[in-house]
């Protein structure tokens, strides 16, 4: 609590008490007792003060007694990530949670055919059997940590029923899962699907604590150390993909003190596609990029060489630089990112949001940079919630920032694949269709996390309750009360059996320059926190109150390489233009991928697909004036839609009104996508009028990089 600085004040202050007291009359005596409560008060509140700090993150030099995290030889971990089910969701994000429980994800056994229980390979003891690709894990993967969130009994039942097959399904030797896989077309082992239900069963345990899953994984894993070097990740998946392999030895590794595991998480690294080239990656697949890019920090924690790091934080820059020079956190790889294609009308795919998603939560967890909690909102908020619509019924492929139709066309060679992607369908879209289910269950799962230091963090910010241990190892309840991101105020209320003492965290996001906290309704001294953690080390009591306040501020950000286009944003929340929709609904058998699969029974009628197109012109400027600012701009807030989707045009609780004008010439390109931006400043001669703009992620039709057009007044 003290440094030694402070700790040589005490001491000489206590030798001068005692000095005193002794040469005090009987009368000062009685007086010095009478005060005394009221002086130790005020040195009590003098030391609370003390100890709010502003940290870059928790100490690394420490590791959590509670919860299991690195362990020598590995680097410490900034956050625990708390067992699935420690944290219970509310507000608006409770509202997605739900809704992709009663929507696509949580009914996708109705549809996909390889959802289909007869004769599925992940559902067989020998592994034989039909439908054992990725599609399973990536579907259960999604759908368990939505269960186990909700404490949803039936679904917790379901997923059960699958993870207690592939507990049976493991071999003598230490292989589990679908047959073919083991040998593939070129007799090769093909490990990526089993990498996906990896994660599955380590969700599981923390859930369950069954004690089946660490031996289980561990003979899996000393399978994989006695496969030759010649059969180990040869295949383009495994091997772009085999940091999420990596992650789980690692895991375990913390779980089991196993150091053979540390064996193969060197071999995982030598085999793995070098995610560690200057300026080059070794694919331009969007999906890779999302999920690998971090496989040189989760090798950074056994090599301890901070080239390694540097490397996951030199490749994110570097796909932003080439292609991502646009709102919403993602990048232009509609597929591939391809040279020549890096404006805002190229997309990503919702699988390569989620991923991202991911990646950033466990980015955090392992450096503690803020950095990765900042760019997680951006896409959560952003750029997630369009991919699907509102009831979570149905998703597309490919989301872009400027996105003016969501229709069956084909928009080759402008997108790179040929067919129906942007289309919003539940029958179609093979990978995302299984693996968008991750994206708001994991988020939810990383909203707290423990600390080195054995206190709590809140990290995402959104309406929850938390039980965890801390401190000396009570079990407490943290309860959060906020609109976040439509508001900028978070409160806590502390529920503890006893006064209890433990470190609390806020992340403070880069865009708020002057965060206020209040506890128990008296503000605190807090000095700079843009972009860091404030710590809050204090005896904790029944019904403590703390206030977070993170005020927000209309931004407008330049996109140089965007013909100096710009956005604008109000806090974590990017805006577009308020785009009124035509929706057409189709049978989803009418239009789908080549690859799509459905089951032959599967509710036409119930189950529908989406063509959207703009019903309200698109082509728009905003009005600046010469210092780059917005000509005329308004923050209105509305009543929050308690029980509804917020992230849709009719429930958005927060809007921005500006001043735009049309741009004639920006009109729809040949291969049917928005036209390239024109150069800003745009001169017209159109009227100026009133503009109204939503949430990004609120807009399914968006235009969220915008010419600007300067006024002289």
């Amino acid at each position: 609590m003290f440094d030694t600085t402070e700790k040589n004040y005490i001491r000489i202050a206590i030798l001068w008490s005692v000095h005193i007291l002794f040469t005090m009359s009987a009368r000062q005596r009685i007086i010095l007792f009478l005060l005394f409560p009221w002086m130790f008060l005020l040195s009590g509140k003098s030391v609370q003060e003390r100890d709010i700090t502003v940290v870059n993150r928790p100490p690394l030099d420490q590791r959590n007694a509670f919860y299991v995290s690195n362990r020598s030889p590995l680097v410490p971990q900034a956050f625990v990530p708390l067992p699935a089910g420690s944290i219970e969701p509310q507000g608006w994000l409770r509202t997605m949670l739900e809704l992709q429980r009663d929507g696509l994800n949580g009914h996708l056994e109705e549809i996909s055919a390889w959802l289909v229980k007869e004769n599925n390979a992940w559902l067989s003891p020998d592994g034989r059997g039909e439908h054992g690709w990725e599609e399973v894990p990536y579907w259960l993967r999604g759908y368990s940590q939505l269960a186990y969130v909700l404490h949803d009994s039936a679904m917790i039942r379901e997923a059960q029923s699958w993870l207690e097959a592939v507990i049976r399904s493991q071999r003598a030797d230490g292989y589990f899962g679908p047959e073919a896989n083991r040998y593939s077309s070129d007799g090769k082992p093909d490990l990526w699907p089993n990498m996906v239900m990896l994660d599955c069963l380590q969700a599981y345990y923390g859930f369950s604590g069954d004690p089946r899953v660490l031996p289980f994984m561990q003979r899996y894993f000393h399978w994989e150390l006695n496969l030759p070097d010649s059969m180990f990740l040869t295949h383009y998946w495994e091997k772009s993909r085999a940091g999420d392999n990596l992650y789980s030895v690692l895991w375990l590794y913390n779980q089991t003190g196993d150091t053979s595991l540390l064996r193969l998480a060197e071999k995982i690294h030598k085999h793995t596609a070098n995610w560690e080239q200057p300026d080059n990656l070794p694919n331009w697949h969007n999906v890779n990029i999302a999920e690998c890019f971090r496989e040189p920090a989760t090798y950074f924690q056994f090599s301890h060489d901070s080239t390694d790091l540097h490397f996951t934080y030199a490749d994110f820059q570097l796909i932003r630089r080439l292609y991502g020079q646009v709102p919403g956190g993602m990048f232009g790889a509609d597929e591939d990112a391809r040279p020549g294609h890096t404006g805002p009308q190229q997309a990503i795919e919702t699988c390569g949001m989620v991923e991202q998603m991911f990646s950033d939560e466990i980015l955090l967890a392992l450096t503690g940079d803020p950095f990765w909690g900042d760019h997680a909102e951006d896409v959560a908020f952003n750029s997630y919630p369009a991919a699907l619509m509102p009831d979570m019924r149905a998703l597309r492929y490919l989301t872009a920032p400027d996105m003016i139709s969501s229709d069956w066309q084909n928009h080759a060679p402008g997108v790179e694949n040929e067919g129906p992607f942007f289309q919003m369908n539940p029958f179609s879209h093979r990978c995302c269709q299984h693996n968008h289910g991750m994206g708001w269950p994991y988020y939810a799962a990383s909203l707290w996390m423990a600390t080195s230091d054995d206190g709590l963090a809140a990290l995402f910010y959104s309406a929850s309750r938390v039980k965890a241990r801390v401190g000396q190892g009570e079990t407490v309840s943290v309860e959060e009360l906020t609109h976040y991101p439509f508001a900028s105020q978070i409160r806590f209320v502390l529920h503890v059996p006893r006064p209890q003492p433990f470190p609390l965290y806020l992340r403070i996001p880069a865009w708020c320059s002057r965060p206020v906290v209040k506890l128990n309704g008296q503000s605190v001294p807090v000095h700079v926190a843009t972009g860091k953690y404030i710590r809050i080390y204090r005896t904790w009591r029944e019904g403590d109150k703390l206030t977070l306040e993170l005020p927000m501020a209309l931004q407008v950000h330049r996109w140089v390489a965007q013909r100096n286009s710009i956005s604008v944003s109000y806090g974590p929340l990017t805006f577009s233009l308020g785009i009124r929709e035509r929706v057409r609904t189709e049978s989803p058998a009418l239009h789908v991928v080549p690859d799509a699969r459905w089951q032959p029974n599967a509710d036409t009628l119930h189950w529908r697909a989406y063509n959207i197109e703009p019903a309200s012109p698109w082509n728009i400027a905003l009005v600046s004036n010469p210092s780059g600012n917005l000509a005329w701009a308004k923050v209105k807030s509305y009543p929050y839609p308690d029980k509804s989707n917020p992230f849709t045009p009719e429930h958005a609780p927060i809007r921005i009104f500006a001043l735009g004008q049309m741009v004639p010439g920006w009109q729809v390109d040949s291969n049917g996508l928005c036209g390239p931006l024109p150069q800003s400043p745009v001169q017209l001669q159109t009227p100026v009028d009133t503009v109204e703009l939503i949430p990004m992620g609120a807009a399914r039709l968006r235009i969220a990089v915008f010419p600007e057009a300067i006024t002289r007044q």
